[in-house]
C-alpha cells in the first residue's frame, strides 16, 4: 500500500513564523538535539574523507576513480528530504508522523542539481541511489517480498498520491500543509550549491514540483536497477552504499574513526623474549599466511607480527581483524590484546573493537533507520522516545567500526555478505584489511569451506589472510591455497618448537564410569589441578556435579575449587568463569610447585585462545584437532617439575555434536599411534595423527563437503549482481548455516528491556543477559521470537554455575557435602 498522511492524533503544534533554513532540524526537537540539517549532512560529508583516509583506492575501488566524490555528493544530499514541513513536525514533541520517506524527496534535490553539475550518467545515477537506499532497499527480491521492511518500489508505486506526499498534504483542519515553501527551497538550494561549489541558483522555474523530480528520478532508478548487473559493478555499488551508511552513523554520533593502530610496526622487536624461528618467518612474510606451530609455543605472537609487517605496505590506514570460532574465547583475546598492545596517548589500555552475537546485528538493523518513522507506524507512537533509542543505537553501532584492530567471530563478518542498508557497512570494513583467522580447525568442512569462500571475497578486497593453527591438517591447507589467488606462504615450526609435555594414554572405559570418576578423585586428592574435557554440555554438567564437591573439599577456601565453562552460559556470567579460570590456572613459570589442585570441567570452548595449564587431563574422544588442541592446555609450557603430564584420552561411542566418523578416525589414528610405541603426543604425533585421519573414507568425504560448501556460499551470499535488492531472506540462511542463535531467558525479559530500553539502555548492556545456542536446540526450549526486543525468548532451567540445563531436565541442586572422604 502507497504511503499516506497518517491523521494527527492532535493539530500540529502551531509556528509563529515561515520556517527558515535555520530553523530545519537532521535529527530533533531543539531541546533534545540542536544539530542542524546542514550542520548534520557537512559532517557526514567531512566523514566520508576520514573512511576514504582508511580505505583509500584498495582492492575494486582502484578501478573506479570516481568512487570516493560520487559518495561525498551523496553525502550532502543524503538528507535532504528532511526539509519537508513533516517531518520537521514529527521531530517535535508528541509531533505528528509524516508517514513519507524522506531519502525519496531528497531525490528531488539530487534531479536539480544534477542539471547544473558536470556529473556524467553514471553519476547522477550512482549518487541518486546511495541517496535513495540508505534506510531501505530499492526493490524487493521475490522471495522476501513478506519478510522484513518494505522496499522504496513498495512504498512508492503508480498508486501514489505524488503531490499530495511532497508538494501538499491535505490536513484535517482543512488547511492544506505545504511541504517545502519556495523561499526555504531556494535557501537550501543555495546552500547545497556552495557545499557543492557550483554557480548560486538562478530565478529559473522549471515548471517541475519537488513531487516531479523526485518521482521522475525514482523511476529511472527503479528501471536501471530492476536487471541483474556485473559481479564487480555490483560489488562496487555495495560498497559505495556501505561508505555512505557508515559516514551517515559516524557523523549522527559524532565519533571519529580512529587512526592510532595499536600494533606498532616494530612489534617483534618488543617481544620479552627471542623471538622462535616461526615468528620471525612470520615477520617477514608478505602477503597470506599459513602458520601451523604447536599450542602454547607464541602462535598469537607470530600473527600480529605478521600484520606489524603488512602494515607498512597498505594502502590508506588498514584495520587488523582477528577472528576465533567461539564467542566465549572472544572476550579472553580482547583482554589480552588490551593489555598487550600499544594504548594511544593519554590512555592506560589499548582500544580493541569486540564483534560478536545478536547484539551487533540488532545495532546495525537500529541504525539503519535512525531518524526514520516507518510509513506504516501507528498514530500513537512516540517517534522522540524512539529517536532516543536510535540515537543509542548509532552510537553502539559506532563502536563496532571506530578501532581499527577488532576481534571478531566470523559470522558477524559474514553478515556483510548480505549487504543492503543495515549490512553493507561490514562488507566496507572489510576492504583493505589484514584477517588472522586463529584456530581455522575448529569448524566442520561446511563452515571451513564458507570461511575459504570469505577468504577469496577479502582477496578480492585488497585484504590479506594469514591463518594460525597448531593442527592444520593437508587437505586443510590445500583448500585455502586453491580458494586465493595469490601466493599463499605455509610455515611450520620447528621439530623440536615445543618440549615434551604428555604421556598419552587411552582409555577404553567412558570418561564418566565409575573407575574414571574415581581416578579424578584421585588426581584431585593428591593436589593436581585437572582438566576434564568432554563433548556435549549434558555430559559436563553431569561430570561437574559429580565431581564439583570433591574439589572444594580438597580446597575449602578457595571459591573456584571446581569452574564449569561451556557455551550454555549467559554471556556476562560465561565471562566471569573465563576470568576465574585464567586467574585460578594460568601458563606456569619455571621454578612453580609441583600441584596447584582445583578443577575444570569443559567442553570445546576451553580449546582456543583460553591460556590454561593443567596438571593432570583427562578428555573425551574427538575429531583429531579438538584432541590435539585439549592436550595443550595440560602441561602448556612443558614447565612441569614432575616432567611429562599424563594426558588420558576415554573412548566415547557417541559423536555429537561431531560427525561420528570422524570421532572414529580420530581413535583409529590414535591407537596405530599408541601401537607404534607413540605415547608423547608431540609435535610429529600431532603430525601423524592429522595425516593418519584424514587419510580415509572420512577425510576425503571431509575435503568434498568444504569444496562443495564453498563453491555453494560464494554462489549464493558472495554474489552482488542484485545489489539493490532487499537481501533480508540471507540474513536468516547466513545465522542457520552459521548454526547460531542469541537467546534470552523468559525470567530475563524485564531485566533485558530496562538494559536495552531503560533511560540509560543500551543492546550493549543487555548483551551480558544472551544464551548462545544452535538453531537445531532452539525449538526444545518452547522459543518465541519477541519483535520489540528483536531476540528469542526460551523457557529453561538456569543455574549461573551450571548454566542453561537441557530441555525437559529436573532442576539440579548441586551437593553441600562430598559422598566421601578423599
Amino acid at each position: 500500500m502507497a504511503p499516506r498522511p497518517l491523521t494527527p492524533t492532535s493539530a500540529p503544534p502551531s509556528r509563529s513564523a515561515p520556517r527558515t533554513l535555520t530553523d530545519v532540524r537532521a535529527k530533533s526537537a531543539p531541546e533534545h538535539d540542536p544539530e542542524r540539517l546542514t550542520t548534520h549532512s557537512r559532517i557526514v560529508h567531512d566523514t566520508v574523507t576520514q573512511i576514504e583516509e582508511r580505505i583509500a583506492t584498495a582492492g575494486p575501488l582502484a578501478t573506479q576513480p570516481a568512487f570516493w566524490t560520487r559518495v561525498r555528493a551523496a553525502a550532502l544530499l543524503h538528507d535532504t528530504g528532511k526539509v519537508a514541513e513533516g517531518f520537521q513536525q514529527q521531530l517535535l514533541p508528541k509531533g505528528t508522523l509524516w508517514g513519507q520517506r524522506h531519502e525519496v524527496l531528497s531525490l528531488a534535490y539530487v534531479d536539480i542539481l544534477a542539471a547544473r553539475t558536470d556529473w556524467s550518467a553514471e553519476d547522477r545515477l550512482i549518487i541518486a541511489t546511495l541517496v535513495a537506499t540508505h534506510h531501505r532497499a530499492l526493490h524487493t527480491a521475490h522471495s522476501s517480498a513478506r519478510k522484513g521492511k518494505q522496499s522504496i518500489s513498495q512504498l512508492y508505486n503508480s498508486r501514489t498520491r505524488w503531490d499530495e506526499a511532497f508538494t501538499r498534504t491535505p490536513s484535517p483542519t482543512g488547511d492544506p500543509q505545504t511541504q517545502v515553501t519556495r523561499g526555504l527551497h531556494r535557501e537550501l538550494l543555495a546552500w547545497l550549491c556552495g557545499a557543492l561549489r557550483l554557480d548560486p541558483p538562478t530565478a529559473t522555474d522549471s515548471g517541475l514540483t519537488l513531487a516531479d523530480h523526485a518521482r521522475t528520478l525514482l523511476d529511472q532508478l527503479l528501471t536501471a536497477w530492476r536487471q541483474p548487473v556485473t559481479a564487480d559493478r555490483g560489488l562496487l555499488c555495495v560498497l559505495a552504499q556501505g561508505a555512505l551508511t557508515l559516514a551517515d552513523h559516524a557523523g549522527s554520533a559524532h565519533e571519529r574513526l580512529q587512526t592510532h593502530m595499536p600494533l606498532p610496526a616494530d612489534y617483534i622487536d618488543r617481544l620479552p623474549c627471542p623471538p622462535y624461528p616461526h615468528q620471525r618467518q612470520a615477520a617477514e612474510t608478505a602477503g597470506h599466511l599459513v602458520l601451523v606451530a604447536p599450542t602454547g609455543s607464541g602462535k598469537t605472537e607470530a600473527g600480529l607480527c605478521w600484520a606489524a609487517h603488512q602494515l607498512p605496505t597498505m594502502p590508506g590506514l588498514p584495520r587488523v581483524v582477528w577472528t576465533l570460532p567461539y564467542r566465549a574465547s572472544l572476550n579472553a583475546a580482547r583482554r589480552r590484546l588490551r593489555r598487550d598492545l600499544v594504548p594511544a596517548p593519554g590512555e592506560d589500555l589499548a582500544d580493541i573493537g569486540l564483534l560478536h552475537g545478536t547484539v551487533a546485528q540488532t545495532l546495525l538493523g537500529e541504525a539503519a533507520e535512525a531518524d526514520c518513522t516507518a510509513a506504516d507506524a501507528t498514530a500513537d507512537a512516540e517517534p522522540t522516545a524512539a529517536m532516543a533509542r536510535q540515537a543509542r543505537a548509532r552510537d553502539g553501532a559506532m563502536r563496532l567500526f571506530a578501532q581499527r584492530l577488532r576481534v571478531a567471530t566470523p559470522h558477524q563478518l559474514l553478515q556483510g555478505a548480505i549487504a543492503g542498508p543495515t549490512h553493507s557497512s561490514v562488507l566496507l570494513e572489510q576492504d583493505n584489511s589484514l584477517f588472522v583467522l586463529d584456530e581455522l580447525h575448529a569448524y566442520e568442512p561446511e563452515t571451513y569451506g564458507r570461511l575459504c569462500a570469505a577468504m577469496a571475497l577479502w582477496e578480492r578486497l585488497g585484504s590479506r589472510v594469514a591463518v594460525l593453527s597448531a593442527t592444520l591438517a593437508p587437505p586443510m591447507t590445500a583448500l585455502i591455497e586453491e580458494s586465493l589467488t595469490r601466493p599463499v606462504t605455509c610455515h611450520r615450526a620447528p621439530q623440536g618448537t615445543s618440549p615434551l609435555r604428555h604421556r598419552l594414554v587411552l582409555d577404553d572405559q567412558p570418561l564418566d564410569a565409575p573407575q574414571s570418576l574415581e581416578r579424578l578423585r584421585t588426581w584431585l586428592a593428591e593436589g593436581h589441578s585437572v582438566l576434564a574435557v568432554v563433548n556435549t554440555v549434558a555430559t559436563a554438567q553431569t561430570l561437574f556435579e559429580e565431581l564439583s564437591a570433591d574439589a572444594r573439599t580438597c580446597l575449602p577456601d578457595d571459591p573456584h575449587a571446581a569452574l564449569l565453562l561451556h557455551s550454555r552460559f549467559k554471556n556476562r556470567d560465561r565471562d566471569a568463569i573465563e576470568k576465574h579460570l585464567l586467574e585460578r590456572h594460568p601458563e606456569r613459570t619455571a621454578g612453580g610447585p609441583p600441584h596447584r589442585g582445583g578443577l575444570a570441567v569443559a567442553t570445546q570452548t576451553v580449546e582456543v585462545s583460553l591460556q590454561l595449564d593443567f596438571d593432570r587431563g583427562a578428555v573425551e574422544n574427538a575429531p583429531v584437532e579438538a584432541v590435539a588442541q585439549r592436550a595443550g592446555r595440560v602441561n602448556r609450557r612443558g614447565l612441569h617439575p614432575a616432567g611429562p603430564a599424563e594426558f588420558r584420552v576415554h573412548r566415547t561411542d557417541a559423536g555429537r555434536p561431531y560427525d561420528a566418523a570422524a570421532v572414529t578416525a580420530s581413535w583409529e589414528a590414535l591407537t596405530a599411534l599408541v601401537a607404534e610405541g607413540n605415547d608423547t603426543l608431540g609435535e610429529e604425533d600431532v603430525d601423524s595423527l592429522l595425516t593418519r585421519a584424514y587419510d580415509t573414507d572420512w577425510g576425503r568425504t571431509w575435503a568434498a563437503k568444504a569444496r562443495h560448501a564453498r563453491d555453494e556460499f560464494t554462489a549464493t551470499f558472495l554474489t552482488f549482481a542484485d545489489p539493490f535488492h532487499d537481501r533480508t531472506e540471507f540474513a536468516d540462511k547466513l545465522s542457520e548455516q552459521f548454526d547460531s542463535v542469541d537467546v534470552l531467558l523468559r525470567d530475563d525479559i524485564e531485566e533485558y528491556r530496562e538494559l536495552t530500553t531503560g533511560p540509560e539502555g543500551h543492546p550493549l548492556r543487555a548483551a551480558g543477559l544472551l544464551i548462545p545456542l544452535r538453531y537445531g536446540q532452539l525449538q526444545a526450549y518452547n522459543p518465541h521470537y519477541q519483535r520489540n526486543l528483536r531476540v528469542h525468548v526460551i523457557d529453561g532451567t538456569y543455574d549461573p554455575t551450571t548454566g542453561l540445563r537441557p530441555p525437559g531436565e529436573p532442576e539440579t541442586i548441586l551437593r553441600a557435602t562430598p559422598p566421601r572422604t578423599p
